[in-house]
């Protein structure tokens, strides 16, 4: 307990930064995810708040920032279609939160622990690429893609390279020089010798480029009115007249909608889809952390259910971790849940009492900190390791990557996991055994030694190794190392003693006479 103060104690300051850093990115990212579900705009900041307070403080992981995702948007906006009102659909996320927590309690959290290495890393690699590609037109003054927006074909008919191709064509000048400025500010102020002022260490680098983004764009507005940014180039957050209308925002769930049939297959596919990033986001992030924490995965799924739960009970679309804004904590210094929860207790106190502040900020200068973040995680050197451990690495970390690219993070996950599950099970069908081949008095004689464990995985393999034994042969099959070994192997060895008899092959056992104590296992 004292080292876990200790820790909190030594990283206050920084992680106080870094929540100030994610409330930045987190905004406009949850406003866009509301526009491309097709809920209420404010539904997305609601998700953010809970994600960041009530999942931080639940959660096992010290770093994981939690919130709207855009891989569950297009289930919320076909959902919404389907039922004909948003408040039905806030029931099927209380009940996906429900089927979440039952899925912590049955420890379905463990199946994270078998995402392939090559695939985490080409997730986070695919994601920093997809987020630097998506924020190019943000930065050149094309807004017309929502923010938050992942997959590959976009709402506005285009897709992420046409998509900059058109905004080659429209630069908007104004933007571009805020991001230029923005990125400037970002790189200078992490300067070594910057750094050495405790100023620099702890106000933020992103806060600094967002505030003189402000201040360029109010300049615009008294001294090159050509140049100024529109509400549509700008955060756009709804701003109440009182308190009242402020708590209007939020919205209940229609419990009528209960016996609906619909409502469980649109929690099933929110569970599914949630908890899927939710796990591969923890461990992901627990890559990212410099402590190399590792995270309870099934408590993980039960802090979502829980989040889950009270977003559809206040009006929020669905929660789950997300790598974008992990990852952005993990570079501005987060190191501990203060970090996470920081970040959503200031946008709880922002979007109540100053949103006409927020709705002055530029998503030009937010592009520049995103580029930061995405750079960070698809850096050359992140290619060029995986590179180095061989193709079994880096097939999977680059398809992983392409599928990202061309389609969305969910179908990425499937098929990068698919690929990385395909070489272990290639490398497993072949190491079932070793022989080795030897000659003496003209006869030769195969000596082969099973390996700890020989699954049904193995059966192809050794069937095909047997077909191919000479006749006039000595054959040697030695069990004695094995630990398990799967029946259908004994029934393929059944087999092969009768054939032995027919082709003249000369076949001894060894050390699996006892293991097999029900059959007469003999040698023929």
């Amino acid at each position: 307990m004292s080292d876990i103060k200790a820790q909190y104690k030594k990283h206050f300051k920084t992680d106080l930064s870094a929540g100030l850093v994610v409330f930045l990115i987190a905004l406009p990212l949850c406003l866009g995810i509301s526009l491309a579900s097709g809920a209420p705009l404010f539904a997305g900041i609601i998700s953010g708040i809970i994600g960041g307070i009530v999942v931080g403080f639940l959660s096992g992981s010290s770093i994981n920032v939690s919130g709207p995702a855009a891989s569950v948007a297009l289930v919320v906006f076909t959902a919404i279609q389907t039922m004909g009102s948003y408040q039905a659909v806030l029931l099927a996320v209380i009940l996906a939160g429900i089927f979440q927590i039952i899925l912590g309690f049955i420890k379905a959290g463990t199946i994270a622990y078998f995402f392939p290495n090559a695939m985490i890393k080409g997730i986070l690699a695919s994601i920093g690429l997809v987020l630097i590609l998506k924020q190019i037109p943000h930065a050149l003054g094309i807004d017309e893609v929502f923010e938050g927006m992942e997959s590959f074909r976009q709402n506005d008919g285009r897709n992420t390279f046409s998509e900059i191709a058109y905004v080659m064509q429209n630069i908007g000048w104004g933007a571009t020089i805020i991001t230029l400025f923005s990125l400037a500010i970002i790189i200078l102020w992490e300067r070594p010798g910057l750094k050495k002022y405790s100023f620099f260490q702890f106000f933020p680098s992103a806060l600094a480029a967002v505030i003189f983004a402000i201040l360029i764009n109010l300049g615009y507005n008294l001294y090159l009115p050509e140049l100024a940014l529109g509400s549509n180039h700008l955060v756009q957050l709804p701003v109440a007249k009182d308190f009242g209308e402020f708590f209007g925002f939020f919205t209940l769930p229609d419990f009528s909608q209960i016996t609906n049939p619909q409502i469980i297959t649109i929690a099933l596919s929110i569970t599914f889809i949630a908890s899927l990033e939710s796990l591969l986001s923890t461990e992901a992030g627990d890559k990212l952390d410099p402590y190399k924490r590792k995270t309870s995965t099934n408590t993980e799924l039960k802090a979502q259910g829980i989040g889950n739960i009270v977003a559809g009970l206040v009006g929020g679309l669905p929660i789950t971790a997300v790598i974008v804004r992990t990852s952005a904590n993990v570079n501005a210094g987060g190191r501990t849940k203060v970090a996470t929860m920081t970040h959503g207790v200031i946008m709880l106190i922002c979007v109540a009492l100053i949103p006409t502040v927020l709705n002055m900020i530029p998503l030009a200068a937010l592009s520049a900190v995103l580029f930061v973040v995405g750079y960070k995680l698809t850096s050359y050197p992140i290619y060029a390791g995986v590179f180095k451990q061989g193709k079994k690495q880096f097939l999977p970390f680059i398809i992983t990557i392409l599928t990202v690219m061309f389609t969305d993070l969910i179908t990425g996950i499937i098929v990068g996991g698919t690929v990385a599950v395909f070489f272990i099970l290639r490398d497993n069908y072949k190491n079932a055994y070793l022989h080795n081949k030897v000659a003496k008095d003209g006869n030769e004689k195969t000596t082969v030694r099973l390996a700890e464990e020989v699954t049904f995985l193995n059966k192809a393999d050794i069937m095909l190794f047997l077909d191919h034994i000479p006749e006039n042969h000595h054959l040697v099959i030695d069990g004695s190392k094995s630990i398990f070994i799967h029946p259908d192997i004994y029934d393929i060895l059944d087999d092969f003693k009768e054939t032995s008899k027919y082709k003249n092959i000369e076949l001894e056992i060894i050390g699996l006479d006892d293991r097999k104590k029900s059959e007469k296992f003999w040698v023929g």
